[in-house]
Formats: structure tokens, C-alpha cells, sequence
């Protein structure tokens, strides 16, 4: 069993499973510059078109979803929009907060790896254009879905024996909301790591 295949799944949920996979829709619907910052998130949910990673996603998106820094960044944004993998059900639009240059947003996910999760992102104004800055963490956390949907995807990979894949399900289950946001956001795996190697 390779570890880094029971670790990507979670380390790239935020992009490769959410936001930045195409597919879903959205609550749309206001006006100004509260339709604009809605406008961008949707297109960042919905776009099948990799142009999406530069227009509607801040390189330090790209870097934080993908877990890679630089043009290598934005590369794998793009293929991982035109491999059109994990794609949300749906996505809705709600809490809408904007301050000059900067709006934060929360993004309710069904279907795909953040399936039964809201997500609170940031956006900043870039050329008069709103685009995704960054996940800030959980608006509404789920653990008990969110490991549910880690074991379908190893299931659907088939990265590990079906009782490994129980283990880290069960394992993901009693995480804390903290220690979820320090895995999908900030790409701490130390809590992963312990996880996966008492489930070998």
C-alpha cells in the first residue's frame, strides 16, 4: 500500500474535490458587486474551461489547493479541471460579506469529496475582477461525511484493502474540526500520517 495514496485524497479535498472541479451550480442571484463575488465562485465550481485557474482563481488558490507552488500550480489546476474528476453535485452561495479589495463568501458542497461540507472562502479584487483567494476553513463540518467520502474515493482508486480503507474512514470520523482544516487547508499531514500508519 503506498501511503501517498491514502494521503492525496485529503490534501488536495479543497480543490480537486470541491471549488476547483467542474461541474454543480449555484445560488445565484444578487446584484453589483455582491452578483460579481458570486459570478466568480460559481464560475470556479462550474467552468469546464482551464482558463478558470487565471481568471476566476488567485495563484495563492491554486498553490493551496493543489499543494504545489508556482507555474506548477496552475498547471495542475488546469489539468485537474480538464480531467473533470470528483465533480460537486452542487454548490450554494451564502453569507456574502465584502469590504473594499476583499469578500468572503460561504460555499455549501454536495456531492464529491467535500460532500455535507460548507466551506468559507476569501476573495480578493484583482483588475476590477473578484476571484478566489483562499479556503479559510469550515463555515459547517461534518467529520462523520467527510470520512465517508474519503472511503468511497480510496474505494473508487482502490488504494488500499477494503479494511484499511475502513480504518482511516473510522479514524477521519473522530477527527476535530481543527485538525480537518489543518490537513485540507494548510497541508499539515503529521494527524494523516499517525492515522495511516496505525491502519498499515
Amino acid at each position: 500500500m503506498k501511503k501517498t495514496l491514502l494521503i492525496l485524497p485529503l490534501v488536495l479535498l479543497a480543490s480537486a474535490l470541491a471549488l476547483s472541479a467542474c461541474g454543480g451550480g449555484s445560488s445565484s442571484g444578487g446584484s453589483g458587486e455582491e452578483g460579481a463575488i458570486e459570478e466568480a465562485i460559481e464560475e470556479g465550481a462550474t467552468s469546464q474551461n482551464a482558463s478558470k485557474c487565471t481568471e476566476f482563481q488567485t495563484q495563492k488558490f491554486n498553490e493551496q489547493s493543489t499543494g504545489t507552488s508556482g507555474v506548477q500550480a496552475n498547471k495542475v489546476c488546469e489539468e485537474e479541471v480538464e480531467s473533470g474528476s470528483s465533480e460537486p453535485e452542487s454548490v450554494s452561495i451564502s453569507g456574502i460579506s465584502e469590504s473594499g479589495e476583499t469578500a468572503t463568501a460561504e460555499v455549501g458542497i454536495e456531492g464529491s469529496g467535500l460532500g455535507g461540507q460548507t466551506v468559507e472562502v476569501e476573495l480578493v479584487k484583482e483588475e476590477e475582477a473578484w476571484k478566489l483567494n483562499q479556503f479559510t476553513g469550515f463555515a459547517k463540518f461534518d467529520a462523520a461525511s467527510l470520512a465517508s467520502s474519503l472511503e468511497e474515493s480510496l474505494e473508487e482508486e482502490g488504494a488500499a484493502e477494503p479494511k484499511v480503507i475502513k480504518c482511516l474512514g473510522e479514524g477521519l470520523a473522530e477527527f476535530s474540526q481543527e485538525e480537518a482544516e489543518e490537513v485540507t487547508f494548510e497541508h499539515n499531514l503529521e494527524s494523516i500520517e499517525k492515522l495511516t500508519e496505525g491502519c498499515k
